[in-house]
């Protein structure tokens, strides 16, 4: 059975990245105690990386790059911002148990979505957040193999998620 639309496929990687030339670095790496199962073709991945493990079938290796346009995006200036310091006031006093360079905050925007920005700089007056994507620049590597291929079950296409191992639990 090949990998195709509606297909659950397990497969381990190690995904690496890049940015400007630079060596990789190791981002993520799944096993056999921890693969990675998806629903093929629900949009839910990147779809550069669908295309490269489409029709593969169990046993089948892979070995793709995507370049940053393609993964995550190019960096975005419009999404690095100043916010008010007042902003992080909790309790009368600026919270800097969580707001301090290098931390990832979760927030949300004015329409109540759900954004993680990471703190780059604490001002005086501001705090200078950067809101792309964490890989946003990023050209990925992927080397691994595909595991197991098998139908969907239709309470998995029902969730839009898999179920058991690698997949979810309920």
């Amino acid at each position: 059975m090949t990998i195709t639309e509606n297909k659950v496929a397990v497969v381990n990687y190690h995904l690496t990245a890049s940015k400007n030339g630079e060596p990789e670095n190791l981002v993520e790496q799944t096993d056999a105690e921890n693969p990675f199962a998806f629903i093929f073709g629900v949009s839910q991945l990147l779809p550069d990386f669908e295309k490269n493990i489409q029709n593969k079938k169990a046993g089948d290796k892979f070995d793709f790059k995507i370049n940053a346009a393609n993964a995550y995006g190019l960096v975005e200036n419009d999404y690095i911002i100043n916010i008010d310091k007042k902003a992080f006031i909790v309790e009368d006093k600026f919270d800097s148990a969580r707001v301090f360079v290098g931390n990832d905050i979760e927030m949300h925007d004015a329409d109540g979505n759900q954004l993680i920005g990471k703190v780059l700089e604490v001002e005086e007056a501001h705090v200078r957040m950067d809101f792309n994507h964490p890989l946003a620049g990023f050209d990925l590597h992927f080397v691994g193999d595909v595991v197991e291929v098998r139908d969907a079950t239709e309470e998995e296409l029902d969730h839009g998620h898999v179920h058991g191992k690698g997949g979810h639990h309920h």
